[in-house]
């Protein structure tokens, strides 16, 4: 199916777009829908990345979807187990056949004449350019870059006669066996990537600019399994336990923004208890307070393990140059390595990348607030499913694609044909969405395109589940902030 107009269209078949899919797939029967997919089978993010260890970094009670449970044990899921639990979601919802892989969207224009939107998107296989129509329009590709990660320009680089990777353009034939490796970052790729190449390498060394609060979580969920040993029905399992991890990630973020001091001694002391006098704190005694930046979170304390053994150390200091056979760092001390891992983290961007404009007239998404941190002010029928920063990104990709689902579905109940947020100038102010508390590179990075915070509500973005729980899930569609257009005769045919 070519799918030339559909009601909605939703661009990216990864973990938000297949949501997306699946809640009008319950919610709205009647509607006509398609996904464009740039990579040739769903994931997204967990088909793109192939990394050593690839993991979530956020508990799969939480990170799997609300309306269809995680049933394994594993508190940290692989990448490969996830990407297989979001192919099954989409299968078991009837989603794949809606996809249209192997399709760059390149640019979307709205037309207020004729209330639509036309996509422009690139067969990446056959080179041709494709036009499709949409009523309403699904932003759902995350908010980096699947072309290109942050990579920074380091003094010397092509000198080094050694492999020099980064971990979003992982190559398949790498084989660090026995090889000397040097791990940039201190993320939560570089915590992943650490341990999982120790166990093969001679040695891996993660150089870090600065420390990061790195905790240890359990790798299996024992409490879930216990209960299973005692036949509770499997529904009831998941629904305790992500209730259960949802309470806890609210409580952990909440204290360590309302008692960061209290907070900061607890998380350190339980790095210290993990590592005793075999590595040296300060390379695990961030400058900041907890929760400025994203806590890193490792399984049964793999990172601990790994350095404690020898197998891996941590160098704190900047890169100063590459030398023919490793790094130098400011201290003068040369690092030999075969593999070079620069894992320094994403580049920002929304929409894949898409040109989005209103009758020819750019989208500056900068420019623009987030109504109900779900759709652009200004903009009709366009949503944009932004995840959680404090918390699993699925918790709020799971609302924004309900609020969609109500959306539409009060649009068709009305006989409208548009829903557009207005915001006034009162309601402006110059915080980015991502929150002006998070100081990650990232988010500083990525401030050029992400939309405005607002001062007040529904423009306010609290990364609160249960706060968006009710605004999103709950909340009467109609509201003064949200203009309706059309009548019964333009509603959708």
């Amino acid at each position: 199916m070519e799918y030339a107009h559909v009601d909605v269209l939703i661009i990216g078949a990864g973990l938000s777009g297949i949501s997306a899919a699946c809640h009008l797939e319950t919610g709205n029967p009647g509607l006509t829908y398609a996904l464009v997919e740039r990579r040739t089978r769903v994931g997204g993010t967990w088909d793109l990345f192939r990394y050593p260890g690839i993991r979530s970094d956020s508990d799969m009670r939480t990170f799997g979807y609300g309306f269809r449970a995680w049933h394994g044990t594993k508190v940290l899921a692989d990448g490969p187990d996830i990407r297989r639990y979001l192919q099954d979601t989409a299968d078991a919802y009837d989603v794949t056949r809606h996809v249209l892989f192997g399709r760059k969207a390149l640019s979307a224009d709205w037309s207020a004449t004729e209330a639509r939107w036309t996509v422009r998107t690139l067969d990446e296989t056959t080179g041709a350019t494709e036009t499709r129509t949409a009523r309403f329009l699904v932003g759902a590709t995350g908010y980096y870059d699947h072309d290109q990660g942050h990579r920074p320009d380091f003094p010397g680089e092509e000198r080094f006669g050694g492999t020099l990777v980064h971990p979003q353009h992982w190559p398949e034939d790498l084989d660090h066996t026995g090889k000397r490796i040097v791990v940039i970052g201190s993320g939560a790729t570089a915590v992943t990537l650490v341990p999982e190449m120790a166990a093969d390498a001679a040695h891996v060394t993660m150089v870090q600019r600065s420390p990061t609060y790195v905790m240890a979580l359990p790798a299996d969920d024992t409490v879930s399994r216990l209960l299973r040993t005692l036949h509770v029905p499997d529904r009831l399992v998941h629904r305790l336990g992500r209730a259960r991890n949802i309470a806890l990630q609210r409580a952990l973020y909440a204290l360590c923004r309302k008692a960061p001091l209290t907070m900061r001694r607890i998380l350190l002391r339980a790095v210290r208890a993990r590592l005793g006098d075999r590595v040296d704190m300060r390379h695990f005694t961030p400058a900041y307070k907890p929760w400025d930046q994203r806590l890193c979170v490792v399984p049964d304390g793999d990172l601990f393990e790994a350095l404690k053994s020898g197998r891996a150390s941590v160098v704190t200091d900047r890169v100063d140059t590459f030398t023919e056979t490793g790094v130098r760092v400011g201290s003068g001390e040369e690092i030999p390595a075969d593999i070079v891992v620069t894992a320094t983290g994403l580049r920002m961007q929304l929409a894949g990348g898409m040109d989005i404009t209103l009758d020819g007239t750019p989208v500056v998404t900068r420019d623009h607030l987030l109504y109900k941190g779900v759709m652009l002010d200004g903009v009709p029928n366009l949503a944009m499913i932004i995840g959680y920063t404090n918390a699993s990104w699925t918790l709020k990709a799971d609302l924004a694609a309900t609020y969609v689902s109500r959306l539409l579905a009060h649009l068709d109940r009305h006989g409208h044909t548009t829903a557009t947020p207005v915001a006034t100038e009162a309601d402006r102010s110059p915080d980015s969405v991502m929150g002006a508390s998070l100081t990650s590179g990232y988010i500083r990075r990525g401030d050029a395109v992400m939309p405005r915070q607002g001062t007040r509500d529904p423009w306010r973005v609290h990364n609160d589940y249960h706060r968006d729980r009710r605004a999103l899930g709950r909340a009467p569609i109609e509201d003064p902030a949200l203009r309706f257009t059309g009548s019964e005769r333009h509603a959708r045919t």
